[in-house]
């Protein structure tokens, strides 16, 4: 429907109702010359009389009895949704669709959202774990979690964790059967646990750094896996050295069930952060999501 046709409508619409030119020219803050323009065009192009005009009187003929029904039983259904979504506006509501990693959905963001969701029963969120990076735009996601340093600049980000590091790590029967790694160059000697992300096109090449000085290397193994919760379990039995974030280990160092190496080579970097497309006009659910999920130190 033509925009013309549109707004004709409403003028028809509101002079069927008020019975008067001069009443629905005030109610659609246009002319009374205006108004009569629309009901002339739109009664020209539909071939048929809507209105039955006298000097004191303006009332709908038969066509225009059952136009002003169909008509205004639209327009009411629209200005029924726009209170509807402007209630989202106001109150936590509607549905949040968010691509994470596993990692983070099961570390930070089911602690924070359990509670959000269990207060505001007319929230939605709905996480979709995923190892490589999505188009959130493209794919009809609110937001995504992905590390700080993987964002593209173009988005908005929060910060939803504190900063991380990787831990290199293997078990003590691993170490009784080969000696530790000093440096970075020495994983070459040793059965290291390959871990294959669709975001890097290929197996990870493991990042270190120290004292300014970044290396990545490539590492070899007989086991290569896309998850690291595969890697750690495989790191727990013995089988080599598995290359991780520090949270999902540093719980089985305290109880000696591995033992961790290169930690001097492994500064902190950006954690995990929430990142969207714009910072207008969200919903009243979403705002909720980033203030819950939004990192604070010491909180």
């Amino acid at each position: 429907m033509a925009r013309n046709d549109f707004n004709d409508l409403l003028a028809f619409r509101a002079v069927a109702t008020e019975r008067s030119f001069t009443r629905a020219a005030a109610q659609l803050g246009v002319s009374t010359s205006a108004v009569s323009h629309a009901l002339r065009g739109l009664e020209e192009r539909i071939g048929i009389r809507l209105l039955n005009r006298t000097t004191r009187s303006v009332v709908p003929t038969e066509a225009g009895e059952r136009l002003l029904i169909t008509v205004s039983a639209l327009v009411d259904g629209v200005e029924a949704e726009l209170a509807s979504l402007g209630e989202l506006r106001d109150r936590p509501a509607g549905n949040i669709r968010i691509t994470t990693s596993a990692h983070a959905a099961k570390t930070i963001l089911e602690p924070v959202l359990l509670p959000l969701l269990a207060a505001h029963p007319e929230l939605k969120v709905e996480l979709s774990a995923d190892a490589g990076f999505v188009d959130i735009v493209a794919e009809r996601f609110d937001a995504g979690v992905r590390l700080g340093e993987t964002i593209a600049q173009d988005m908005v980000a929060v910060p939803i964790g504190p900063d991380m590091r990787m831990a290199a790590v293997a078990s003590t029967a691993y170490f009784e059967r080969r000696p530790p790694p000093k440096t970075p160059h020495d994983l070459s000697e040793h059965n290291c646990i390959n871990l294959r992300f669709p975001t890097y096109g290929g197996l990870y090449a493991w990042e270190f750094e120290k004292d300014g000085r970044a290396l990545n290397v490539r590492v070899d193994g007989q086991l290569t896996v896309n998850d690291t919760a595969l890697a750690l379990q495989a790191a727990m039995d013995g089988l080599g050295i598995a290359y991780i974030t520090d949270d999902q280990v540093l719980p089985l160092i305290a109880k000696g069930r591995l033992i961790r190496v290169l930690e001097d080579w492994c500064p902190p970097f950006p954690g995990y952060h929430l990142y969207y497309p714009s910072r207008r006009q969200h919903s009243s659910g979403f705002v909720a999501v980033i203030e819950a999920l939004r990192y604070r130190v010491g909180a």
